[in-house]
């Protein structure tokens, strides 16, 4: 699992490439875009996704004021819809590729129904997908992988983020994500496995796993998750999935022994069905395997 985000850590900087150039060559660029690819309803594009597969949803915030402005950015970043479509397609895992730049301009591949799903008004840097790349949190300007899992806006289920900044010399100008499902890594690598299998982050949230394993902790069944209201939160996180949740005293304390303490193994005195849990740490991200016994 790791080397495929290293694979996808690649990815993304190619995809920074193409977008450093757009941005270096933007005087020039603008006078030959087209700038008629996309109409507008309001803030959001009109194109329906079932209609053509080779365009992306744009959506412009009101929270940016200067709307010609802001479609003169929408013409010059048309060229990313190509190199999005290309990567979503070399790859079954990618759920959508997508930028949100500093000027609250939002472009996600493939298409969707933003105006049913994003509210107007809605202020894009102050989702982790976003401030996570920041100056602050991010001042190596690498990759990020976010380590929580939260419930995609635009309706896909729980999603896994990976993010890479795009700056104008000093300024942060957009921020660059590749989605993933976590139900695909799942079902990829964990479910031809043998044996309970579970991955938790750094905080005890359960990313998934096998529902026999989640179930044998005392938790509720790990159901696909789909949101389909406004964006009113910044992560929605379902905290019923944490260790720290568990109705087992046991449970939770054999959380607080893998995360807090560090230990490599767990075992039970008084759980039915579980005797032992090995954890594996990650490397790349704040992530844990377990192999319940």
């Amino acid at each position: 699992m790791e080397s495929e985000f290293l694979e996808f850590n690649k990815e993304i900087g190619l995809l920074k490439r193409h977008y450093d150039f757009l941005i270096t060559k933007r005087e020039s660029l603008l006078h030959l875009v087209d700038t008629g690819k996309y109409d507008f309803s309001g803030r959001f594009s009109t194109n329906i996704p079932e209609t053509d597969s080779t365009l992306s949803t744009i959506f412009i915030s009101t929270n940016n004021r200067d709307f010609v402005k802001a479609k003169e950015e929408v013409a010059l970043t048309n060229g990313l819809d190509s190199v999005f479509s290309k990567l979503f397609h070399k790859y079954d895992l990618i759920a959508q590729v997508y930028s949100n730049s500093a000027s609250n301009v939002s472009r996600v591949y493939p298409s969707y129904d933003a105006q049913n799903l994003i509210a107007p008004d809605v202020d894009i840097r102050e989702f982790n997908f976003y401030y996570e790349a920041d100056q602050d949190n991010n001042p190596e300007k690498g990759p990020i992988w976010i380590p929580e899992a939260y419930v995609d806006p635009a309706g896909s289920g729980w999603i896994l983020s990976l993010i890479q900044p795009v700056y104008d010399e000093e300024e942060l100008f957009a921020v660059l994500g590749i989605d993933f499902l976590v139900n695909d890594f799942i079902h990829r690598y964990l479910e031809g496995e043998q044996g309970k299998l579970l991955i938790i982050n750094g905080d005890g949230d359960i990313i998934g796993g096998k529902s026999s394993a989640i179930e044998s902790l005392s938790m509720p069944p790990l159901k696909n998750h789909v949101y389909r209201e406004t964006i009113k939160m910044d992560n929605f996180r379902i905290s019923d999935f944490n260790l720290f949740n568990s109705k087992s005293k046991e449970v939770r304390r054999m959380a607080q022994s893998i995360l807090f303490e560090k230990a490599e193994q767990f075992t039970f005195t008084n759980e039915k069905g579980l005797t032992k849990v090995h954890a594996v740490p990650f490397q790349i991200l704040d992530w844990y395997l377990l192999e319940l016994n």
